[in-house]
């Protein structure tokens, strides 16, 4: 017990240490050299469990929303016909239009130059392919 009070009371009478200075920013280590590769062991070959006969799945329905058969206005009839047909159709014969007449911009692919029959049904002399789904739309019931 002597030695235990001896020593809190030596620990007492010691100064308290000043707070550590901060450490000075180090430097970046230089780069080691790359360490020699190790020629890698090929894993054993594993052994293919047989797969088990995948079960049939129901052959995918397309939304009836996009088969329903619209009548295509006066300047549309023109170019698609005048039947009645779903709105995919009717993209897919304008596009085989555009490919027939060349009527795609050369530099732009993306942009349609539209020829006479074309413009009445965008309005304009130019149309941008992702807006011709918007132009289109005026044409459709």
């Amino acid at each position: 017990m002597a030695t235990a009070k001896g020593a809190a009371t030596k620990a007492a009478k010691k100064p308290a240490k000043a707070p550590a200075k901060k450490a000075a920013a180090k430097k970046p280590a230089a780069k080691k050299p790359a360490a020699k590769k190790v020629a890698a062991k090929k894993p054993a070959a594993k052994k293919v469990a047989a797969k088990k006969p995948a079960a049939k799945k129901a052959a995918r329905k397309p939304n009836p929303a996009f088969m329903m058969a619209l009548t295509p206005s006066a300047a549309l009839a023109a170019i698609v016909g005048n039947k009645p047909l779903p709105r995919t159709e009717v993209v897919k014969k304008l596009w085989e239009y555009i490919k027939k007449g060349k009527l795609q911009d050369a530099v732009n692919k993306r942009m349609i130059n539209a020829d006479a029959a074309l413009k009445e049904v965008f309005g304009k002399a130019q149309a941008d392919m992702f807006e011709m789904q918007r132009l289109l739309k005026k044409h459709l019931k």
